[in-house]
Parts: structure tokens; C-alpha cells; sequence
């Protein structure tokens, strides 16, 4: 099995830039901040150059304002709102269901949170390359997990 998954991921590396289907997973609460004026446009021309993005959620807790909202929906993204302060469990639950996803061979992170450091590596596990695109400060465990890190600094 390991031997299989190292052939999958040499075949995922050897994609031309712009071949890969990427799903894309944004932290909210830690991201869409007033100290780190995270561009959602940006972060999709940075992601473009990898491929196509086919899933693109932003994670929000319940107290994202409605204007915050509005504009993750015209950027493109599909806001998830839930109703608790740490999003950190539904979300790498969504990120767990994709891994199943055959249409999906790439998964975008857009965090600096180290909690998420198992998921990437599963989805490593899972055949998918990772992309982790962050600003400092970014735990290391996290970056060190990726297969590519991009920083928005």
C-alpha cells in the first residue's frame, strides 16, 4: 500500500502547473482578521497557478459579520457558518470527506494553525498533494506537513 501511494503522489508531482483539481479550505476565525487582511482574490490567483479550484469554503463561527459574509460569497466562496467558536472539528471534517472525493487530487489549507497538521499528513496518506498557505506566525509542524507552503506575507 505504501509503495502505491508513493506511486500516486510521484504522478501528482510530475502534473504540469495548472492540471491539479484542488479543493480549498479557508480558517476564518484565524485568517479573515483585521491584523492579517487576508485577500481572498489574491489567495485565488495564488492557487490558479496550481490549478483549478473546484471546492472553495470559508469557515466562519457565528459571529462573522453579514459584510464579511457577503463579500466571501462574492469572491466565489461558499461560506460555512457554524454555530461554535472552534471550527477546527467541522472543519477537518469536511476536509476528511474530500479525501474520498476522485475528482479532488489537491488540498489547499489556508491556516496557521498546527491543529491541522494531522489532517494534512492523512491527506498526504490519502494520495492528495497539500498546499499550505499561511502567514507568520505558522507553526512549524504545520508547514513542515506540506508538500507546498505559501506565505502571503
Amino acid at each position: 500500500m505504501v509503495m502505491v501511494l508513493k506511486k500516486v503522489k510521484a504522478v501528482l508531482k510530475r502534473k504540469k502547473k495548472g492540471e491539479r483539481k484542488i479543493a480549498l479550505f479557508v480558517d476564518g476565525p484565524n485568517m479573515l482578521r483585521k491584523d492579517v487582511s487576508m485577500d481572498l482574490k489574491k489567495l485565488k490567483t495564488v492557487l490558479e497557478k496550481f490549478g483549478s479550484i473546484k471546492i472553495a469554503k470559508v469557515f466562519l463561527n457565528q459571529y462573522a459579520p453579514e459584510k464579511l459574509i457577503e463579500a466571501i460569497i462574492n469572491q466565489g466562496f461558499e461560506p460555512v457558518i457554524l454555530s461554535t467558536d472552534d471550527i477546527d472539528a467541522p472543519m477537518a471534517g469536511e476536509i476528511v470527506e474530500t479525501l474520498y472525493n476522485p475528482h479532488i487530487d489537491t488540498i489547499a489549507l489556508v491556516s496557521r494553525d498546527s491543529d491541522f497538521q494531522p489532517i494534512i499528513l492523512k491527506a498526504k496518506k490519502h494520495g492528495k498533494e497539500t498546499i499550505v498557505i499561511t502567514i507568520e506566525p505558522c507553526g512549524a509542524a504545520l508547514k513542515n506537513a506540506a508538500d507546498y507552503v505559501v506565505s502571503l506575507e
